[in-house]
């Protein structure tokens, strides 16, 4: 009984690290492309 809630727990934990990472890299490309165009937009203003 032990051993099973230990492999859910394991296994729910490893995905919920996966899914973290995939979100997070995702997230930061969306922020760098809004960076750059902001920086492009202030440049063309100037």
């Amino acid at each position: 009984m032990i051993k099973t809630i230990l492999i859910i727990v394991i296994s729910v934990l490893i995905f919920g690290i996966l899914v973290f990472s995939l979100v997070r890299q995702i997230m930061q490309k969306k922020i760098n492309e809004l960076v750059e165009n902001e920086k492009k937009e202030k440049g063309k203003k100037n």
